[in-house]
């Protein structure tokens, strides 16, 4: 076991190809393995974790590579790497597993849904990337730019309370503190960058063949989306899953409501592990 710089809290790795991926576990029974989307930490879930661990729940929260405790030496990021690396995860604590995924994740966890189906229980995918975003080219070329390892940091600190749109934790300020001090190390703005330019064209491909038990988690004031509502309707119609909205939420809802997710979350959890 390692001292966290960067969250506070005592955490495990596991070895990857290039570098090392962060972890954390609290809690025993069935495995609950929770990722945070790009520019985040697996401290995203920290309001949340607690609450399914003390129900009977064995919660394993992980920092994308390149991010937070993870190293930022990898050569490779976004979707297809980060779900080996879930999948590297699930086989160290022993599955199958619940993957909670939040933005970037949901397309990852899908990936291992869909190539090694035996490892996952189910899928909770909050504010969900999935499938490309529908944008412009110029609206690409912006957002390159703006992602540039340069500004990276200062960019995405300054965007992430519009993403948190609605109710805001009331530590806010100091999660986007820490934030800010994960990126600010050598190499990690980079990462981050790179990390950015994901398409999800792989999730997408593989949705057809995913028969997991889905959730899917979106605030209704989520700014990623033109239309939260039917984003979710259009994931859940693809996975056979059900959907909850939640109010007074952006791209965060685990952590802006956790008082509705954590217990819909647990209920699903009950269900896809016949532990009523």
């Amino acid at each position: 076991m390692s001292t966290s710089h960067t969250q506070h809290s005592k955490f495990s790795v596991i070895d990857r190809p290039g570098g090392t991926v962060a972890y954390e576990v609290a809690g025993d029974g069935p495995l609950i393995v929770c990722v945070p989307g790009m520019g985040d930490l697996r401290s995203s879930y920290r309001f949340v974790a607690p609450l399914w661990a003390s129900a009977g729940y064995r919660v394993a929260l992980t920092d994308l590579r390149g991010h937070g405790d993870s190293s930022a030496t990898f050569d490779e990021y976004g979707d297809e790497a980060t779900a080996g690396d879930i999948t590297a995860l699930i086989e160290k604590l022993g599955g199958p597993a619940i993957i909670v995924g939040n933005s970037l994740a949901p397309g990852s966890a899908v990936l291992v849904a869909a190539a090694r189906p035996e490892l996952v229980a189910g899928l909770v995918l909050v504010g969900p990337f999935v499938r490309p975003a529908t944008l412009s080219t110029l609206q690409r070329l912006a957002f390159r730019v703006m992602m540039a390892p340069s500004w990276a940091r200062m960019s995405w600190t300054s965007y992430l309370p519009k993403l948190y749109a609605g109710r805001k934790p009331t530590d806010f300020a100091e999660h986007r503190a820490q934030v800010s001090a994960a990126l600010k190390r050598r190499g990690y703005a980079k990462a981050f960058s790179l990390t950015t330019h994901t398409s999800h064209e792989a999730a997408a491909a593989v949705l057809p063949s995913v028969n997991a038990p889905t959730l899917v988690v979106m605030g209704e004031r989520d700014p990623d989306f033109p239309d939260p509502a039917a984003e979710a309707r259009w994931i859940g119609a693809q996975l056979n899953g059900t959907t909850l909205m939640v109010p007074e939420a952006g791209h965060y809802p685990q952590a802006q409501r956790p008082d509705l997710v954590a217990p819909a979350v647990e209920a699903f959890a009950d269900q896809v592990t016949a532990r009523a």
